[in-house]
């Protein structure tokens, strides 16, 4: 149980996709003006990433190692394709306000990793844990972006008003918001990582001590 409890919590915090592996930023960075957009494409990612890593695992031992980059792009591509077609039909505005960057979730880094070092090589269950584990961490990493830059930048939250646009600071709708808000993710991520190692050693220290 506890490995499979470690393989889900890799990608929340310790293997990160984005704070700490720092892959699939482009798309990340660019949908983040508003929490809609981040939950969205984070929503898009997490299904993807599921669905791929738990189809490739499943038939990882028909697939001949000559051709799996082809097949990997081809379940990818299955998956965006009906993600997109759902977000057009039942969430327009959603859609729309993406563009390109649903369909480019075919080449995203963190999709194409995962299943190329993770899925190809372990089983079901593994897969489908490490893919959530890995959706969510991307998912709430674009949240918080969002939620920052909406609401310094927009003075709303999910389209509400919050604060008045006087007080407002368009520098966080901009992309140089976008990256300023993204390296402070990283730098407080860095820093509870080093506390949590600190702490960690002390402890190994302590109890051999004993």
């Amino acid at each position: 149980m506890n490995k499979y409890w470690k393989i889900f919590t890799n990608g929340l915090m310790k293997e990160n996709p984005l704070l700490v592996i720092m892959i699939g930023l482009c798309s990340s960075l660019a949908v983040t003006t508003s929490v809609f957009n981040g939950l969205g494409m984070g929503a898009a990612m997490t299904f993807v990433l599921v669905m791929s890593e738990i189809i490739i695992s499943l038939f990882r031992k028909l697939i001949p190692d000559s051709i799996r980059i082809p097949v990997f792009i081809i379940v990818i591509a299955t998956f965006v394709t009906i993600v997109d077609l759902l977000m057009q039909a039942f969430l327009p505005s959603l859609s729309e306000s993406m563009g390109v960057f649903i369909p480019l979730i075919v080449v995203n880094c963190i999709i194409m990793g995962r299943v190329e070092s993770f899925a190809f090589k372990r089983s079901v269950g593994e897969s489908a844990l490490d893919a959530l584990g890995m959706g969510l961490g991307y998912l709430w990493v674009l949240t918080v972006i969002s939620i920052i830059r909406e609401l310094f930048g927009s003075g709303t939250f999910f389209g509400i008003e919050v604060i008045p646009e006087a007080y407002t600071i368009g520098f966080f709708k901009a992309a140089p918001g976008g990256f300023f808000v993204f390296g402070l993710l990283i730098a407080v991520t860095a820093a509870i990582r080093t506390v949590t190692a600190k702490k960690a050693s002390s402890k190994t220290i302590t109890e051999g001590a004993n």
